[in-house]
């Protein structure tokens, strides 16, 4: 099984960020053109929280605030869960399910690596799953 880090590479380790003083507007319009459903909040290189569509829908809409005054510090969470390089991508997984997060920082100790999707995860078990079936189809009528 592959690690999260192999996963990245292939990927690639590209992050899309936006600063806490954004305004949830800014941060709307670079996931659109971005076609993210998250970023990054980050001070420098100091990962400090991170913004999704479901915060936007929870914490802006719903609550009839404007995008263009509310900063992103307002609405990001803070309380992150973040995976390492060497996690198998089935531990990344396990740890999304369970804290019912879509989107998981990929930390190297203090450095920020990559971030990666549910999706990207569940997309890569499939293909391991499927990798595995052509092998042993292969055995089995060898």
């Amino acid at each position: 099984m592959d690690t999260i880090g192999q996963l990245l590479d292939r990927k690639g380790h590209e992050i899309w960020s936006i600063g806490p003083d954004a305004s949830v507007y800014e941060g709307v319009e670079t996931m659109a053109e971005k076609g993210v459903g998250a970023l990054l909040v980050m001070e420098g290189k100091r990962l400090v929280g991170i913004i999704s569509e479901r915060d936007y829908a929870r914490k802006v809409v719903l609550k009839d605030r404007s995008s263009r005054e509310t900063r992103i510090a307002e609405i990001m969470t803070t309380q992150l869960v973040h995976g390492t390089p060497h996690q198998s991508v089935q531990e990344g997984l396990s740890v999304m399910t369970e804290k019912r997060i879509r989107h998981l920082p990929i930390m190297n100790g203090e450095e920020l690596v990559g971030v990666v999707s549910i999706g990207d995860l569940v997309k890569e078990i499939i293909a391991e799953q499927q990798q595995m079936i052509s092998q042993l189809e292969q055995y089995i009528s060898g």
